[in-house]
């Protein structure tokens, strides 16, 4: 089963995955997609506020936020690993439980990344944001180091994610029944 969307002005198909018995999604997956991931940066970066640095959490988001660097013509950008790396001091971590993976996931920075982020307007961003699970935590660790979030984005947002107004995307993703049609 599928769900066709138009996204950035392109056409997908989104294979359906099941979370539980009752509930599947969409599977938006931006890897190996070139042609979508520099529309959806394109028209991102045309609904983002002001913004000195973004952050992503690893991995989704990578190929999208180094585009929209590229495109915006920034040279940095920050990567919320899903575990501290030898080249990080001064871990600062947090925990996130997502709806796309079946277990508790932490992500972390360094001083470095810490650095980057103190006193500077930080966007996030993100391939889907569902649950808002994974913000809070990208938030939480922006927050431990004194950034000024300014903005969240994402290229879609799953289900009653998209009634939030604190959340800048470009479409709507629905949740679906097991038949395959829409809850």
């Amino acid at each position: 089963m599928f769900h066709e969307m138009t996204i950035a002005g392109l056409k997908r198909q989104l294979p359906l995955c099941k979370v539980t018995d009752d509930l599947y999604i969409g599977a938006f997956i931006m890897f190996g997609d070139v042609e979508i991931t520099v529309a959806s940066a394109r028209e991102l970066l045309k609904k983002a506020p002001e913004f000195d640095i973004m952050i992503t959490a690893e991995s989704k988001g990578i190929p999208l936020v180094h585009e929209m660097a590229r495109q915006a013509g920034v040279n940095d950008y920050i990567v919320a690993r899903k575990g501290p790396k030898l080249y990080m001091t001064n871990i600062i971590s947090t925990d996130v439980d997502s709806i796309t993976t079946d277990h508790i996931q932490t992500l972390c920075i360094g001083q470095h990344e810490a650095d980057m982020m103190h006193g500077r307007r930080v966007l996030i961003v993100d391939d889907v944001i569902s649950t808002g699970e994974s913000l809070k935590s990208i938030e939480t660790l922006v927050n431990q180091v004194g950034g000024n979030i300014v903005g969240r984005m994402a290229v879609l947002a799953e289900g009653e994610a998209a009634d939030r107004d604190d959340i800048i995307f470009l479409e709507k993703l629905p949740v679906f029944n097991p038949d395959g049609s829409i809850k």
